[in-house]
């Protein structure tokens, strides 16, 4: 609604106090609901946030602002803050949280969909670092997005899709809304959780299908360079889904055939699971 309103006081926006989550809906069912759930619990807690909300709750929200919307493709961003309180930097130990869910239409998921992005993304690795998890939990979806501001803020000099963020040490991390992965060898390659890289819902769904399709993984450490001299590349949002790479620094890369394979492996999934339904919900709830 664009009268709706959230408090100056809130201290999701004056600290940036609260964790979210984004969300797709496919055929009017959220993706991957419980691994969602999951993470902004696991967020919730690493931010000592007891907001109070059972699961139940909270998808109940969604499914009913979806409703009022008449939207059953969309995204959806999920916030909850710690709420109004005086504006000190201690949290009072009592909650009553703020919670806004907020959705836009999306094209139909699913074969033969169309994206929600035009081309392939172009690349390019900024000097913003990744925020040590000892600093700031990795795995926590905070309001606290500075971080991949100031990363796509360097990019307004090449204009590329997205940023890639390296760590203290200068490996690969991930893209400021993204995870990133590429092709080398026979092996599909991304940056491992033990660094500070957000443990994505579309990555975990990536190398299930991975694992189904007899395809070896590697987690591990990367240089740079390895992004750069690989034979296929893609980065994996809620909304983007899978997103072949073009370029990365201006090195062109292009699509291959285990970025095709796993794209249409994701669309057959997502079709299955939202859309050949017949009564009974066999995907994630």
């Amino acid at each position: 609604m664009e009268d709706a309103t959230v408090s100056i006081r809130d201290r999701g926006f004056m600290y940036g106090d609260g964790v979210f989550e984004t969300l797709r809906a496919y055929g009017g069912e959220v993706f991957r609901w419980k691994a969602h759930a999951d993470r902004l619990a696991d967020s919730a807690a690493a931010i000592k946030l007891e907001h109070g909300l059972s699961q139940p709750t909270l998808k109940n929200r969604i499914d009913e602002t979806l409703a009022a919307n008449e939207l059953e493709e969309a995204y959806i961003k999920l916030s909850i803050t710690r709420g109004v309180q005086p504006g000190k930097l201690n949290p009072d130990p009592a909650v009553d949280p703020t919670v806004v869910v907020q959705t836009s239409p999306l094209p139909r998921g699913g074969i033969n969909a169309d994206p929600v992005w035009d081309d392939p993304a172009t690349l390019q690795t900024v000097k913003t670092r990744r925020i040590p998890d000892r600093a700031l939990p990795s795995h926590a979806k905070t309001h606290n997005y500075l971080n991949g501001i100031l990363a796509r803020t360097e990019l307004r000099v090449s204009d590329a899709d997205e940023a890639v963020m390296l760590d203290t040490n200068g490996q690969l991390a991930e893209g400021a809304t993204g995870n990133i992965f590429f092709v080398d060898g026979d092996a599909l390659c991304t940056p491992t959780l033990d660094g500070p890289v957000l443990p994505g819902i579309t990555r975990s769904t990536v190398l299930d299908i991975a694992a189904d399709e007899g395809i070896p993984v590697r987690e591990d450490s990367f240089d740079v360079n390895a992004l750069r001299e690989a034979e296929e590349a893609f980065v994996t949002n809620t909304t983007w889904e899978i997103r072949p790479v073009n370029t990365v620094d201006g090195i062109h890369i292009g699509r291959g055939p285990l970025t095709t394979l796993l794209q249409q492996a994701f669309r057959n999934r997502i079709e299955q699971q939202y859309y050949e339904t017949t009564g009974e919900t066999s995907h994630e709830n």
